[in-house]
């Protein structure tokens, strides 16, 4: 059996319904500010506001007058109950959990005061009548839950203050890692440029131009996979040259160390050496300074 359909209200009850709402918004924001008083400082102002005037609305359209309940009492039921839901939706911790670090927190308030001192989690346990592993991991489950703002003032390892986000560890590359990087962007440019003519208008063309191989082997007038070629063969001297700068242990031998293979890659690592040591500027004595003594 299909349940009668409601009628809908008559326009003057809308009409009403809504005066009514207009009429006990401020209270809205009395339970919303009542509220914002006991939770912690992440929680969002207005959306506590937005779920308090949605459960205002509804509940002014479902008033009935002659109940003999006040609307602002009726209305503040709803509301205080749709900011509830609220908070339990963006918290974090279930409300077993809650409930527990509630217990818990009560037992210790209750022993601090009798004792003249913080109890520990043994004697909290044993006036709880519980494990002591209870009491530590309802700590650590409330401190999981806990939400803190980045821009939250802390005090730092040496006192000094600032915000939580200066404080957490940057994902980016340290100051040290920066250096290293452009010095290794630095040392490829003057390797590329102490590569054979051919062996560089290749690497220029296909990873700095992004030319196609087709076009490559175009104007060299050689074909793609001579270009190829050209291209592994300097790929094997670029790192052969970055390595024996800046990873010496991760070049690799050669097969006849006193071959002309071995002989030619020497000659380029030792030119790449010398331009990337005529690049590096060179310190210069300041005038204004007094000359060391001697002895």
């Amino acid at each position: 059996m299909i349940p009668p359909i409601a009628p809908l209200p008559s326009p003057a009850a809308s009409a009403a319904a809504d005066r009514l709402a207009v009429d006990h918004v401020p209270l809205v924001a009395h339970l919303v500010r009542e509220t914002m008083s006991r939770v912690p400082s992440h929680v969002d102002r207005d959306d506590l506001r937005s779920a308090g005037l949605a459960a205002l609305v509804l509940a002014a359209r479902a008033f009935e007058a002659e109940r003999g309940v006040p609307f602002a009492r009726y209305a503040s039921t709803r509301i205080r109950g749709a900011i509830m839901d609220e908070l339990r939706s963006v918290d974090w911790a279930s409300r077993s959990v809650r409930r527990r670090g509630r217990e818990v927190e009560e037992a210790r308030n209750r022993l601090a005061v009798t004792i003249g001192q913080l109890p520990d989690n043994a004697a909290v346990a044993a006036a709880l009548g519980i494990e002591a592993e209870e009491v530590t991991a309802s700590d650590e489950d409330l401190t999981r839950a806990s939400v803190l703002s980045l821009q939250a003032t802390v005090e730092g390892p040496e006192g000094a203050a600032g915000s939580l986000a200066e404080a957490l560890v940057s994902a980016g590359p340290t100051p040290e890692a920066l250096v290293l990087h452009r010095e290794r962007l630095q040392y490829l440019g003057e390797a590329i440029a102490e590569l054979p003519a051919r062996q560089r208008a290749v690497v220029e063309g296909y990873f700095l131009a992004e030319q196609p191989m087709a076009e490559i082997a175009e104007e060299l007038g050689v074909s793609e996979s001579r270009v190829s070629q050209i291209r592994a063969e300097a790929m094997v001297m670029l790192r052969d040259a970055l390595n024996a700068a800046l990873d010496p242990e991760q070049l690799a031998p050669v097969a006849k160390p006193g071959g002309c293979v071995a002989r030619r890659r020497d000659a380029y690592i030792t030119a790449v050496a010398e331009r990337h040591a005529a690049a590096r500027p060179v310190a210069v004595p300041d005038a204004s300074r007094p000359a060391p003594r001697t002895a």
